[in-house]
């Protein structure tokens, strides 16, 4: 399993993050965090656990309260049929979304399990199937269809290896948001195919155009999908590293308990106790991230609308908040330093516009000829970097002098 490790490829973010320390005065638009604090309810739950000296062993599963108020919230806001004689038995509090999907992947994939995930997707999707030895199989999201997949495509790719569909809506790069109708026919395919679901709701409170619905949540589905959260994006609580896994079948969540174990005994107790309040508190600040989120999506497409020659250009997204924008393929930034044109544009745009974004490429093949901008940063980093684009693309494609100096 060591050496096996040597295989599972690092996500290329981290290589961005690396290079944006040596950038003075960046803008920040690399990284998928939002600029907003996590709710006055969130700081007060955690200062009072540190005063009342909550920083011992807890359970490993999650403080029970905890548990409580996630399982009653999946059931009232997700439509989740978690029965409340026994809802707290399936939520496993976890160290943030990635930890949930480890746990998740490591509990249910055997060595060869094949798992349909979006291209382009979130890098750990991929890794961590891949860390669980299982061998993901990108079918392409479609930028004409809003970022949705073909489900033709979808269900041609399923073989007797299939094993786990992995659903992530609202998407992180593209922002594409699955209709009802979308995850109906997955359900559909699922169901005729006896395959596993991964539904991964980490943004399902950031839904600008359509609604947000768990497949979860579709008749006779929970029992075969496990639905991954996050506190992270919905509270501001990115660095705080809280997540949650709802797991009906007794077999699979008993083996995730055990991973659970072995990677973190418990979750932080402060955190948890952060968590609680998160829930119990006002839940205003939603609606209001929300809306926020939306002016800063339209200001920084606005400013990218404003870039001469359309070197950038690309449809704001249903959900997420996220900028995947298509690079026109004419622009050439002097002597290459690699093939791919998604690395060669972010390595321009931070050495000579202290702008952070992500190369498409790496998140799927299909990604390639596209960046990801982060526009959950407050509006003068958003007004700043596209002031820089602006200075760097200042003459039209067509006139033959894009890009400048590379």
């Amino acid at each position: 399993m060591a050496s096996y490790l040597d295989s599972v490829p690092f996500s290329g973010i981290i290589r961005i993050r690396d290079m944006m320390y040596s950038v003075k005065d960046p803008f920040r638009l690399d990284q998928g965090d939002v600029s907003f604090d996590a709710p006055a309810s969130v700081k007060s739950a955690m200062r009072r656990a540190i005063e009342e000296n909550k920083t011992h062993y807890l359970q490993t599963t999650g403080v029970p309260r905890l548990r409580e108020l996630i399982a009653a919230k999946l059931r009232d806001k997700n439509q989740i049929p978690i029965e409340p004689d026994n809802d707290v038995e399936h939520v496993l509090v976890t160290n943030g979304g990635i930890h949930g999907l480890y746990i998740i992947c490591r509990a249910l994939l055997e060595p060869g399990d094949e798992v349909i995930i979006p291209d382009p997707e979130w890098p750990p999707a991929a890794g961590n199937i891949l860390a669980a030895k299982g061998v993901p199989i990108p079918v392409p999201l479609h930028e004409a269809k809003g970022w949705r997949w073909d489900l033709d495509e979808v269900e041609s790719a399923i073989t007797p290896k299939t094993r786990v569909l992995y659903v992530n809506s609202p998407s992180n790069p593209t922002g594409g948001v699955l209709s009802r109708a979308d995850l109906e026919r997955l359900a559909a395919i699922a169901n005729a195919r006896d395959l596993w679901v991964i539904s991964d709701e980490a943004y399902e409170d950031v839904v600008f155009d359509g609604e947000h619905v768990s497949i979860a949540s579709l008749p006779g589905m929970y029992e075969r999908t496990i639905p991954l959260y996050t506190f992270s994006k919905s509270y501001a609580m990115t660095g705080l590293r809280l997540g949650y896994v709802a797991i009906k079948d007794p077999k699979i969540r008993d083996r995730a308990k055990k991973i659970l174990f072995y990677t973190a005994s418990n979750i932080a107790s402060v955190v948890q106790f952060g968590g609680i309040g998160a829930l119990e508190g006002p839940q205003d600040c939603i609606e209001e991230f929300r809306t926020e989120l939306r002016a800063r999506r339209d200001l920084f497409y606005r400013g990218i609308d404003e870039l001469s020659g359309d070197v950038l250009s690309g449809a704001p997204p249903a959900g997420a908040f996220y900028a995947f924008l298509r690079i026109d393929p004419r622009w050439t930034p002097g002597a290459p330093s690699t093939t791919s044109l998604s690395w060669r544009m972010t390595e321009y745009l931070i050495k000579h516009g202290r702008i952070g974004c992500v190369p498409g490429v790496d998140f799927g093949a299909n990604g390639e000829g596209y960046l990801r901008f982060c526009f959950a940063r407050d509006r003068k980093e958003l007004t700043g970097a596209i002031e820089s684009m602006k200075t760097l693309f200042g003459v039209a494609v067509g006139a033959g002098k894009a890009g400048g100096a590379g």
